[in-house]
């Protein structure tokens, strides 16, 4: 009875194993199929938008399609490749916003209103309190004048205490620390006023950081891939910023290979032929979901157990199942490969979006209890080879999708822009036909048509043609026996024709020919002023292009880096109410007229009664900016612009004299008493101990 009740027993704890290896299959399942499901529906809305990829692909790289059929007697099979001159040409400008003056188009600004932390704060100076002096009579730190608080224009705000203006200063709450009492909030209005802008300091120190950060993680090679397949295929995608561990080589006093390892956040580019967004949305703002494909290698798939929150086994397990990419049929077609080829690779779905609770809740995913109440959370899943690799929430906050997709001309009723390649299609096809044709005719009209009459030839004759042929001619009526025929040659026409297809290019792309180094251009192009004229005017095309990038990829992605900061690596020295700006397009207007502008204002700004309505260290900073130098580094700002002049004014100020023998000293330009004249004659000219100048009374040199 004890046998078959521990028989029992142990029946049911299998029963049991049994059951929950089902229910986590289930679930894997569930989540595995949710993650292709969604996969699946946007790779099927995409298919239009993949045509016109390979299209704007095949016409960048200069290869007909399969739609293209050409005739028998057609010879000519070239492809005059403009849209890639095209691309490249609308490429560059992409890249000059992006890093024209040597730095990432973004700036960080406080807001109009700060919150949290005062715009501008300044120590008074009492003109009127007594100096003490020491025994010397010289005014030391102990005996000058103390900033005092309470004046004629110290405002508090109701409620606030000087506790609280002292929470506000942000980053100078350190450095305004012993003269914290002494704070007054707001502009100085007297010549004895030292004013600090917290708020500033604080955005500026986040910029400078933002900037670091874009530098170290190699941002500039990943932008200039986004900034390619904008151009080309309409729509450039980053994603971003993740922390990641980068390693700085270092060896110690040993010699041994000792690296410092510092976790900085990164940005990357993501191919758009990789890139499934939500077939519903219409931008970023409005997805619910993203998936991104990776093609992984082995040793790129068990890397992955290295990040955090991967699950070490489902990754172990992926790898076992052996390699499951399937290569897609644009993948063939733009690698010219026809047949298909074999890879040992893994296909990794990465998705981020919203997901019900009750899935998350089935595979033991934590929610906090401040959103157990919502009916569904943003998180983020890898899946591969049937095998969740990762299931957590969203990790940023606030929660956001972190990819930026920057479309080169916005289309309002699809989540895919238009680029250059598309826009030109139908000119592209113009000049093709319109070459060909002109290549046709020109090898027919340049040989000769020959026509034989073989009645009156000899028979059995070698028909070939060249240079001292003769052929024999036997007897019968008189006339000719070989014709020859030229046909007209039309290919000027069809070259004129291939002309006027190019305008329509410039036309269509907003690209003219001299934007992208035409030759004999004539009229106004000929000067330094007009070339610069007709630039500027090119300019105007690619404008809301370059909008599209400030509200697209570079706000937004400043605004996660902004968050990323704040949520990840606080710093006191950034606290502050900042608001990220966008600043692309100040770049497109032509450095020699922005220049030339700004030299104006400061002109204008030279007159006394104007002078304190002009911010010279703005003037002087954008003037160094168009000049294509860096500000920070060849500027001062207001505080070290007066130390400067304090020390150039003591350089500057006239010497005195040496006293005489009783310490009386001497007028200018006269000997003290006492003092030999050692000047040769010229000494009350020239001063004590310097020597005449050729042609003065003295001078040696002289000629008689």
């Amino acid at each position: 009875m004890a046998e078959q009740d521990e028989l029992m027993f142990e029946t049911d704890e299998v029963t049991a194993a049994e059951d929950a290896e089902d229910s986590i299959f289930e679930s894997v399942s569930s989540v595995v199929s949710f993650v292709n499901e969604r996969f699946k529906r946007s790779e099927d809305a995409r298919y239009g938008d993949e045509t016109r990829w390979l299209r704007a692909y095949r016409n960048y790289r200069g290869i007909y399609g399969s739609d293209v059929q050409f005739t028998d007697t057609e010879k000519s099979r070239v492809f005059i490749k403009v849209t890639k001159t095209k691309t490249l040409a609308a490429y560059g400008q992409i890249v000059d916003v992006l890093f024209g003056n040597n730095k990432f188009p973004l700036t960080i600004d406080p807001s109009i209103l700060p919150d949290g932390v005062a715009e501008s704060v300044h120590i008074n100076i009492d003109p009127n309190a007594e100096q003490a002096g020491d025994e010397l009579g010289n005014v030391t730190r102990d005996t000058a004048p103390k900033p005092y608080l309470i004046g004629p224009d110290t405002e508090l705000k109701p409620g606030e205490t000087m506790a609280d203006l002292k929470n506000r200063l942000g980053p100078l709450e350190e450095k305004l620390g012993p003269v914290s009492d002494k704070v007054i909030e707001g502009d100085g209005t007297t010549p004895t006023t030292v004013t600090f802008h917290p708020a500033m300091v604080a955005a500026k120190k986040m910029e400078k950081k933002i900037h670091d950060q874009l530098v170290e993680s190699g941002a500039n090679k990943h932008l200039r891939s986004m900034a390619f397949e904008m151009a080309l295929l309409g729509t450039g995608v980053m994603k971003g910023p993740f922390a990641v561990d980068k390693e700085y080589p270092n060896w110690n006093e040993d010699g041994e290979y000792d690296p410092l390892v510092k976790t900085v956040p990164s940005t990357s580019h993501v191919s758009l032929w990789n890139f499934y967004p939500d077939p519903e949305a219409s931008s970023m703002d409005d997805a619910e979901y993203v998936v991104e494909r990776h093609k992984m290698s082995r040793t790129q798939l068990r890397s992955l157990k290295n990040r955090p929150y991967f699950m070490k086994d489902s990754v172990e397990l992926a790898v076992d199942k052996g390699p499951d990419y399937d290569m897609k049929y644009w993948e063939q077609t733009m690698e010219d490969n026809e047949t298909e080829a074999t890879t040992e690779r893994w296909e990794v779905l990465e998705f981020w979006g919203f997901v019900d609770v009750d899935l998350l809740e089935e595979n033991g995913v934590s929610i906090p209890k401040d959103y157990k109440d919502l009916d569904e959370l943003s998180c983020n899943i890898w899946v591969c080879n049937g095998e969740v690799l990762r299931f957590v929430l969203n990790p940023f906050k606030p929660a956001t999708i972190p990819y930026y997709a920057t479309p080169y001309e916005h289309n309002p009723y699809s989540f895919f822009g238009v680029g250059i390649a598309e826009n030109m299609d139908d000119t592209q096809t113009l000049m093709n036909g319109f070459m060909r044709m002109a290549i046709d005719n020109a090898a027919l009209s340049g040989n000769l048509i020959i026509e034989v009459d073989e009645t009156n030839l000899v028979p059995g004759q070698d028909l070939s043609v060249y240079p001292g042929k003769v052929f024999r001619r036997q007897g019968g009526a008189p006339g000719q026996g070989i014709f020859g025929t030229k046909f007209p040659n039309v290919a000027q026409e069809n070259l004129q024709l291939f002309d006027k297809a190019r305008v329509l290019a410039d036309e269509s792309t907003g690209f003219p020919s001299f934007a992208h180094g035409q030759t004999g251009v004539s009229g106004v192009g000929r000067t330094a002023s007009g070339i610069s004229m007709l630039m500027s005017a090119a300019n105007g095309s690619i404008r809301n292009v370059v909008k599209n990038v400030d509200d697209y990829l570079i706000r937004p992605l400043g605004k996660s880096f902004f968050a990323f900061n704040m949520q990840f690596d606080f710093d006191e020295d950034i606290r502050g109410d900042l608001e990220v700006r966008a600043s692309g397009t100040e770049s497109l207007m032509a450095n020699e007229v922005r220049s030339q502008r700004l030299m104006q204002f400061l002109q204008v700004a030279q007159n006394p009664t104007l002078a304190p309505f002009a911010k010279m260290d703005y003037i002087i900073r954008e003037i160094a900016k168009s000049m294509e130098l860096d500000p920070d580094k060849v500027t001062n700002s207001m505080q070290d612009a007066a130390i400067q002049a304090e020390i150039l004014k003591a350089f500057q100020a006239p010497q005195q004299p040496p006293a005489g023998p009783e310490g009386v000293q001497a007028p200018q330009g006269q000997v003290p008493q006492g003092v030999a004249d050692t000047s040769g004659g010229g000494g009350s000219q020239m001063g004590i101990g310097t020597a005449p100048t050729p042609g003065e009374q003295g001078f040696t040199g002289n000629v008689a």
